[in-house]
């Protein structure tokens, strides 16, 4: 089996090297080259043909968020940011997971109080893990469905909708909750894999720009609320009690996340029963197939999305192969499919 080709684009030649040496540890990857900004780093990919890039953002000459848009409107391939832990760091990573870059790994900036093993680890896993993704242009898929259309029965049903996501989840996330009406009746909490940090409040901020609902990171004491949908912080586990309030745990990672979708549905599901909606997008690993399993169990609804949509066909597949997807539909279909289960 022929090697993993990765493309490094950082302007620090210290940086380029670390990020070399994590990755070239790993005997299944090969760096092929090396870009100190975007325009070398369009250069090289053009030439090189790399499978995965990493992506720098503050650059020189041409910024990693101008160089991503290029490579995803003209040749996309898995890009994978590199990004400080700083609020304004994780604004731009936002900007740039919406526009399609697949993950992201903290940068390995203060190296005496940074997890360097964890960090080499997680950069690996998500080269692998991304390397064989197809990725389609940049094109937005305007939702179908009109507000005002929804029948009044949902109304009255005292139903939730449960989302998980990692790898690819942020411009999936987008595409569900951009094509939701401002009128959605039940509320929505979603776990999506990120980093530690301030990344997931810059996340919610921008989809709640791009959405009709209203989209937030969750705090501790948050009710969850029709049309609105709360976010999971990095590095707590998310709770729905009774009444739809919204607890925060620190125990430990769970299918080696926290937050987990598994500890995020099971709470809800203990409330909500068989008017809970599990929905299951791209990622990579198990996370949320053993609570899937748990509301079919209990009587609810499950959707996962497609392969042929998918950056990582690994969260969902986990769902597939454990007979618990009512609906396994393409991504641009899922939130009409989450309507259609309001109506049940």
């Amino acid at each position: 089996m022929s090697k993993i080709k990765v493309l490094i684009v950082d302007d620090s030649i210290f940086m380029r090297k670390v990020l070399s040496d994590m990755l070239c540890s790993d005997s299944k990857i090969i760096v092929v080259g090396t870009a100190s900004n975007g325009l070398e780093a369009l250069k090289e990919i053009e030439k090189l043909k790399p499978d995965v890039v990493t992506m720098d953002i503050e650059m020189p000459k041409m910024d990693g968020l101008t160089a991503l848009e290029h490579i995803m409107r003209d040749n996309p391939l898995p890009v994978i940011m590199v990004s400080t832990l700083t609020q304004e760091g994780s604004d731009a990573t936002a900007r740039a997971l919406l526009l399609g870059a697949v993950d992201v790994v903290p940068k390995p900036v203060n190296l005496p109080h940074m997890n360097l093993r964890k960090i080499k680890d997680d950069l690996i896993s998500k080269v692998k893990a991304v390397a064989c993704s197809s990725l389609k242009k940049t094109k937005r898929i305007k939702s179908k469905i009109k507000t005002g259309v929804i029948k009044t029965s949902a109304l009255s049903k005292r139903k939730v909708v449960l989302i998980g996501a990692s790898t690819g989840g942020p411009s999936a996330l987008l595409e569900v909750l951009s094509g939701l009406p401002k009128d959605f009746p039940v509320p929505i909490a979603i776990v999506q894999h990120m980093p530690d940090g301030p990344f997931i409040k810059s996340l919610a901020e921008r989809l709640d720009g791009m959405s009709q609902i209203r989209v937030k990171e969750a705090h501790v004491n948050d009710l969850l609320e029709s049309g609105l949908a709360l976010l999971a912080p990095g590095g707590f586990h998310m709770l729905i009690e009774k009444k739809g309030v919204v607890k925060f745990s620190r125990g430990p990672l769970i299918n080696g996340v926290r937050p987990s979708v598994d500890v995020m549905m099971n709470s809800a599901v203990s409330v909500y029963k068989e008017n809970t909606i599990g929905v299951i997008l791209t990622g990579m690993g198990k996370d949320g197939a053993e609570a899937m399993a748990l509301i079919k169990k209990k009587g609810g609804c499950t959707i996962v999305e497609d392969e042929s949509s998918c950056v990582v066909y690994g969260m969902p597949k986990a769902v597939v192969d454990m007979g618990n997807a009512d609906v396994v539909t393409s991504l641009s279909d899922i939130p009409g499919k989450m309507v259609e289960m309001l109506e049940r």
